[in-house]
């Protein structure tokens, strides 16, 4: 060969080494330097090599997960958090029933101290309580309305003589042990009637116009009396004005229950003063309601029945219920 084609050839060669050296680095993933290869300094993969790709793509994966948690709302929405609430009022206990409820004569605000509100609403219901009100009612609702084997008599009275001082009887009244209504009657006055006692007793002049002899009244009341239970409120003037008479173990006054006086700490309390303080109603707060009194002194006797009959029958123990009475007692 001549001097000339020389220089060529050796051109030629470092043309050709230089692609192998920087494909070498390319398949083998090597660093050019550790395999004693060149790279020109000025050469796209001299760039490509010396770019730090590792890092950049952790720091753009770091921003779009950012962006990511910031435009997902990873927080919980508002229809999330009610849903969560709905979850949590479905899995609350069901209220109490009727059938849940089956114990009598107990105190609906104690009921709703030990078991709540629902079964207070459901006790103050079957004891005749209205749902709108704060107090018991004296008629239990949906009840028996024949004849029971305890009855409570009020008489309403009117004033006759000079000053109107003497009591007669004027209007009868009998209610059930649930406060149903069973007799009301006003009676045919059988002298001039001198103080009517508006303010008190109720009764006016055209109540007794069509009123009943009181020979009748005596009968029909007599005969629904006999052998039952008498419950009611200083019950010696009711029976006095209506000429009648009542066995003294059969008779329920409230005015002498003695747990009654010591509750109310009253020697002599009245039916008023007794319904305000243990059954929380009030009465008698204008005009007197012969009905109302005795559903009163009925109400406060149920209240107690158990303690009563049990303190009676221990006074008398031959005391029984009549056979012709009623079970609905």
């Amino acid at each position: 060969m001549s001097s000339k084609k020389k220089p060529k050839i050796i051109q030629q060669n470092k043309k050709e080494t230089s692609p192998q050296v920087n494909g070498e680095e390319m398949v083998a993933g090597k660093d050019p330097k550790a395999s004693g290869g060149s790279v020109p300094s000025g050469s796209t993969m001299d760039r490509k090599a010396l770019a730090p790709h590792t890092k950049a793509s952790g720091a753009e994966h770091s921003k779009t997960g950012t962006k990511e948690r910031t435009n997902g709302n990873t927080g919980p929405e508002r229809g999330d958090i009610k849903h969560k609430k709905r979850k949590v009022k479905e899995a609350a206990p069901a209220p109490p029933t009727e059938e849940d409820i089956w114990f009598d004569d107990v105190d609906p605000v104690d009921i709703e101290a030990a078991i709540g509100p629902e079964a207070a609403k459901i006790a103050r219901k079957r004891l005749g309580q209205s749902s709108g009100s704060g107090s018991l009612s004296l008629v239990k609702e949906q009840a028996f309305g024949g004849l029971t084997r305890a009855l409570a008599l009020d008489v309403e009275m009117v004033g006759v003589g000079p000053k109107g001082e003497e009591s007669v009887a004027a209007r009868v009244s009998i209610v059930n042990q649930y406060g149903k209504c069973v007799y009301d009657k006003y009676i045919k006055p059988t002298e001039p009637v001198t103080d009517y006692r508006t303010a008190v007793s109720g009764i006016r002049p055209e109540n007794l116009q069509q009123g009943e002899e009181l020979e009748v009244v005596q009968k029909e009341v007599a005969e629904m009396l006999k052998g039952r239970v008498l419950v009611g409120h200083a019950l010696h003037n009711d029976l006095k004005v209506l000429f009648l008479d009542h066995p003294k173990k059969k008779i329920r006054d409230t005015q002498k229950y003695k747990p009654f006086k010591s509750q109310v700490k009253s020697g002599r309390p009245s039916l008023r003063l007794l319904s305000e303080k243990i059954l929380g109603i009030r009465i008698q707060q204008a005009e007197h309601c012969s009905i109302q009194d005795a559903q009163a002194a009925m109400r406060l006797y149920i209240m107690v029945k158990k303690e009563w009959e049990s303190m009676a029958r221990d006074r008398h123990p031959l005391l029984t219920a009549p056979d012709h009475c009623s079970d609905d007692a």
